[in-house]
């Protein structure tokens, strides 16, 4: 394979705790650089050990466990709420919504930058078939 379809040099091993690193949002490799370059835009490469970040695809994952966590705490805390007090909609309203952001929003990018060490880590990539297999 070429350098650019081999997601993980061998010549720099990893350095960096994939814990520590992806909640930091730090590079998985030197645990240094910079993963992100906005909110969730993750870098063309860390600006320390160089490491391409072109093999990362972590889709969806992070969405999906930080929505499942948040609306079992939201729905939760709103049904318990409701049975308990029964509270006008316009308090479910000014209570939910700021959980609903605190929930969602605090830990989608340590979520996406653990998800991503993990990736590097464990070298996963995209599923290739073998000989004989069909898609």
């Amino acid at each position: 394979m070429d350098q650019h379809t081999q997601p993980h040099h061998e010549a720099h091993p990893s350095t960096a705790s994939p814990l520590a690193a992806g909640l930091r949002g730090r590079c998985p490799r030197c645990g240094q650089g910079r993963l992100f370059a906005g909110f969730l835009t993750v870098r063309p490469r860390c600006e320390v050990c160089g490491l391409d970040f072109a093999f990362i695809d972590s889709g969806d994952g992070p969405a999906f466990f930080v929505m499942s966590f948040s609306g079992f705490v939201v729905v939760a805390a709103a049904l318990i709420t409701e049975i308990v007090w029964q509270p006008p909609f316009w308090l479910h309203a000014a209570l939910w919504l700021p959980l609903i952001l605190l929930t969602t929003l605090a830990p989608l990018r340590p979520l996406k930058g653990l998800m991503i060490a993990l990736q590097f880590r464990h070298k996963a990539a995209e599923g290739q078939f073998g000989p004989g297999e069909m898609p």
